[in-house]
């Protein structure tokens, strides 16, 4: 460890022990690799614990007691001491009549290091590389017996990203030299500034109800006013006019080798580019216009690309939120050559702003080995928790906000209790033991076992979707209802408990060890915090309901219905059934270029 304090994904490292310091600079990590021989991990899962034998039952050398809550074993000479405060420390009088050298022991149940002279818990990389590395091998095809080099490429071969440095580079505002500024003079307007203060917001415009289509207007509210996608077409990244001559170039092309012209035209329309016409909406939105804005000509171009959903019926917000997210990537997707993952960032502006990677680990009950696969998501769904009635679990301390004397927020919470967003997201993460139905196929016991599945987020997204599942369907009862429980949600939110790289580190006895999804710098730790500005909300029935979102803008909430635009307070916003909630990162950063632009 260095002398300075780091930090691993929000982690503060503890200051350097001296005598471990002491102890390395004698030794090295020569006594720390002989302990790998000794290293046992009990399956399923199991933590590692420090035994020459299996069957070994380990004693203190002073009192001969193997029940003391804490047992370590001398790293220099292997003799086992007791630790147990506030009664006498016969590790501590070990290291004081040994020479120097003997300060340095292990915790023979929990491996992990510890000084007798400080009587505290220290923590070396190599030690807990070493650790991991043990555990990784027990719960992969590779045994436990497998070398620490076999075991690193395990690690490797699972976690390919993990090893792949990332530079970022701060953020530097852009300050336009003498020709960019005559360019911007002549191909821009000056905005209008509003006269008083009461104005609303600028891009805060109503759009009309076209039959039934509040589930679209609710969703295109937020996606106007998310700040990633706002700026990318505000700055003119997809111009509507050049997408459109391009696909008429290319369509061209295509059809002029073919012999029949009328079947050629009919091939050539295509489908229109919901992405220009969200660049058109946009433009006209922010164009200072407070008129309502009908969206009908994005709505055509929906209906074409999800031809099953083309009726003047309610759908659902979040049906129409993953299916516009689809038509943009897909039209993106036919114009490139080659294909992009959504999970890497470098697909289209859909999924470069709201695309993640959730971890999903399938762990063996028999013998622990963990089949790991990794999956792009563009939102997460998550459960309400259980009626408070049915468990006394959902007590959650979690959250410090409660809705502020609402009649509705207190009716909903009498009557079906109260959920809390990370509650949710506790039970979207923790482990979840599968039925014995569900059994998955384990490559190391070559039969079908039971399983324990957990869920984490690997990369977060630049704007996190967290979709409240609130409509419920039985094929059983041949039925389905809403979920009217409320729900209470922060507007902070940190998602670093959340992230692969914790629950890991949680798994494995939160070592100092780079996980999976850690940064080597510090920026990760402020892009696991967010900020809400946007709910979509849904009141009334399942068949019958209405969406509304609410809008946090320049500290200020504003409720859009359809064309109205209204201000409310912040309880108004709390005391609504959150459907969709949108967090954006608090602080965003760049990645650094690899190509060197000329100035």
């Amino acid at each position: 460890m260095s002398s300075t304090t780091a930090k691993i994904n929000a982690q503060v490292l503890p200051q350097p022990c001296p005598h471990l310091a002491e102890f390395r600079s004698r030794n090295g990590s020569k006594p720390f690799r002989a302990l790998q021989d000794c290293l046992r991990v009990k399956p399923p899962g199991g933590l590692a614990a420090i035994r020459r034998d299996s069957d070994e039952v380990p004693r203190c050398g002073a009192c001969g007691d193997a029940a003391r809550p804490r047992l370590y074993a001398c790293v220099a000479c292997a003799a086992a001491s007791c630790h147990a405060p506030p009664g006498p420390s016969h590790a501590a009088v070990h290291a004081e009549s040994m020479p120097p050298g003997h300060e340095i022991a292990v915790d023979v149940d929990r491996a992990e290091l510890f000084c007798c002279a400080c009587r505290d818990q220290v923590y070396d990389r190599d030690f807990d590389a070493a650790v991991v590395l043990a555990q990784t091998a027990a719960s992969s095809t590779l045994g436990p017996n497998s070398s620490p080099s076999s075991a690193e490429e395990a690690i490797r071969l699972q976690h390919p990203e993990n090893l792949r440095k990332r530079r970022r580079v701060d953020y530097r505002p852009w300050s336009p030299d003498l020709r960019e500024r005559v360019l911007v003079g002549n191909g821009s307007s000056p905005l209008e500034i509003p006269d008083t203060a009461s104005e609303l917001p600028r891009g805060l415009r109503g759009l009309n109800n076209l039959g039934n289509t509040c589930f679209m207007n609710s969703v295109l509210q937020a996606l106007l006013h998310t700040p990633p996608l706002r700026n990318y077409f505000l700055s003119d990244r997809h111009n509507r006019y050049f997408c459109q001559e391009r696909t008429r170039s290319a369509a061209a092309a295509a059809n002029a080798g073919r012999r029949n012209a009328a079947n050629a035209d009919s091939n050539g329309k295509g489908r229109n580019c919901l992405a220009c016409d969200m660049d058109d909406m946009f433009s006209s939105v922010f164009s200072g216009d407070r008129t309502p804005y009908s969206p009908a000509k994005f709505l055509f171009s929906w209906w074409q690309h999800a031809a099953n959903l083309a009726s003047y019926e309610q759908q659902d917000a979040h049906e129409f939120f993953i299916s516009m997210l689809d038509g943009i990537h897909e039209k993106v997707e036919k114009d490139r050559k080659k294909p992009h993952s959504q999970g890497n960032g470098d697909c289209c502006i859909a999924h470069r702003v709201f695309s993640g990677i959730l971890r999903s680990d399938v762990m063996c009950m028999a013998c622990g080995f963990t089949s790991t696969t990794y999956d792009p998501c563009v939102d997460i769904s998550l459960d309400l928790e259980p009626n408070q009635g049915v468990s006394a679990k959902m007590s959650s301390s979690k959250s410090s906000h409660s809705c502020i004397g609402d009649a509705d927020c207190m009716n909903s919470r009498q009557l079906a209790g109260t959920s809390t967003l990370m509650g949710c997201l506790d039970r979207f993460t923790r482990p979840e033991r599968l039925g014995s139905d569900q059994k998955f196929f384990c490559q190391q016991c070559q039969v079908s076992q039971e399983s324990l599945k957990q869920m984490s987020i690997r990369k977060l997204p630049l704007v996190s979707c967290f979709h409240i599942k609130r409509f419920e369907h039985s094929s059983l009862r041949k039925m389905s209802r809403k979920v009217d429980r409320y729900l209470q949600f922060p507007i902070s939110l940190d998602m670093a408990p959340y992230l692969s790289s914790s629950i890991l580190r949680s798994r494995f006895g939160n070592r100092v060890f780079p996980f999976d999804g850690d940064e080597p710098d510090a920026s990760n730790n402020l892009s696991s915090e967010f900020e809400l500005f946007a709910v979509v909300t849904h009141t009334g029935k399942l068949d019958a309901g209405h969406y509304v979102t609410y809008l946090r803008l320049c500290d200020n909430w504003y409720k859009c219905d359809d064309a109205w635009i209204t201000q409310v307070n912040e309880s108004i916003v709390r005391a609504a059934q959150g459907y969709m909630l949108f967090y954006v990162q608090k602080m965003l950063y760049y990645k650094a270029s690899e190509k060197q632009v000329a100035r």
